[in-house]
């Protein structure tokens, strides 16, 4: 009897203790969460993070802003994050569990306050003017971060300010054909800040610029620094047509033809809407260097690419004339698509400055050309003797 007494009243003491420390591993976390119109927000989501010994939940909040985790391990230390839109608006490090009443996280992610203080502190990083409010607010680590970026920004203003100065005045000096003084502001823009694609865009223009008062190795030093600064511009923006055309009408000067045609059909294919521009300045650098062939392809593809461009229609015409034959009697046998080319400028642009080229060229193929040539002096004498 005595053992089922002791038994009873030890069985008591183990329940009694599972009982107690049922109730010691549980803790609550709680808060509310209100926008910038101080109302509440929902599916605001809170993320925890038990730090000693690894562990993570996660909830959301109500339609009332409120949120509730309950069941956390007494004793341990959380850190405590809220997410709005993707983004973290608050974190809390430190925060501990506890037993008996929940712990009600009061300031935590109140967005309304939050965001006031970024707005502050944007300001105050524009202005480099902060109010004891906010100073108040920041942690040292805040403050540090907040001087840091100050003087950062301050630096950049000051570069940035330096940098317009520089290129302003490189692209006056470059309207005014000053190509001297525009490559000395321009070079100087170049280095305050290298990845600048329209300071090398503009450098190049001045060094072509430079290039077309020069002769012989100065000319080409100059176009050579003027493709340099092409190449320089393609590096930062390689998807840019017409710097692609640019630099491969620098190349044709310098005579690197092939160079030339793959940069004019690299800005084809990537502006195809102005690929007949493209394709007409292709054809262009073919006939300044008399390869016809070539130049008649490049004016149709530009006149296929854009039907409406008038210039192009013209070129391939005049192209086209230089494959013309005769018959035996002087009449001309114009190559196909000859007349219908200078035909169809004529249409697009009747008072064109290629307008009476186009009327010239149809009315050569329209009638005779003399292939024998008679002395008239000799005919004269021949006259003369038969009276």
């Amino acid at each position: 009897m005595l053992r089922t007494i002791q038994r009873i009243v030890m069985w008591a003491a183990v329940c009694a203790v599972s009982a107690g420390l049922a109730s010691a591993q549980m803790g609550t976390f709680m808060g509310k969460v209100v926008g910038e119109d101080g109302k509440p927000v929902q599916g605001v989501v809170i993320k925890i993070e038990r730090k000693d010994i690894k562990g993570n939940w996660q909830t959301k909040t109500n339609k009332r802003g409120e949120w509730v985790y309950s069941g956390m391990p007494i004793g341990g230390t959380f850190t405590i994050s809220c997410e709005y839109n993707g983004q973290v608006m608050d974190v809390l490090n430190g925060v501990r569990s506890q037993m008996g009443d929940p712990v009600e996280l009061k300031d935590f992610c109140d967005l309304q306050k939050i965001m006031a203080k970024r707005k502050a502190m944007e300001q105050a990083q524009q202005t480099g003017q902060v109010s004891q409010e906010v100073l108040k607010e920041m942690t040292p680590e805040q403050r540090a971060a907040m001087e840091r970026q100050m003087k950062e920004r301050a630096a950049q203003m000051a570069r940035n300010k330096a940098l317009n100065e520089a290129f302003n005045a490189g692209y006056a000096a470059l309207q005014n054909k000053d190509y001297q003084t525009a490559i000395d502001n321009l070079l100087k823009a170049s280095e305050i800040d290298p990845k600048q694609v329209a300071v090398w865009v503009q450098l190049a223009a001045a060094y072509e610029g430079m290039a077309r008062t020069k002769t012989g190795t100065e000319k080409e030093e100059f176009l050579q620094k003027s493709a340099d600064a092409y190449v320089k511009a393609l590096e930062l923006q390689p998807g840019d047509a017409g710097i692609h055309n640019n630099y491969g009408l620098v190349l044709a000067q310098m005579k690197k033809f092939a160079e030339a045609t793959a940069e004019l059909e690299k800005a084809t294919a990537l502006d195809p809407a102005g690929g007949g521009k493209y394709m007409f300045n292709l054809g262009a650098v073919y006939i300044n260097t008399n390869q016809i062939e070539p130049a008649i392809a490049a004016f149709k593809k530009a006149t296929e690419l854009d039907p409406k461009y008038a210039p192009a229609w013209f070129q391939y015409c005049s192209a086209l004339s230089g494959k013309m034959q005769l018959k035996p009697d002087g009449t001309p046998i114009p190559p196909e698509g000859m007349k219908e080319a200078c035909e169809k400028y004529l249409e697009l642009d009747p008072n064109g400055p290629n307008a009476e080229g186009a009327k010239g060229l149809l009315q050569l193929i329209s009638g005779k050309i003399e292939t024998t040539y008679e002395n008239p002096d000799a005919k004269k004498a021949t006259t003369k003797k038969k009276k």
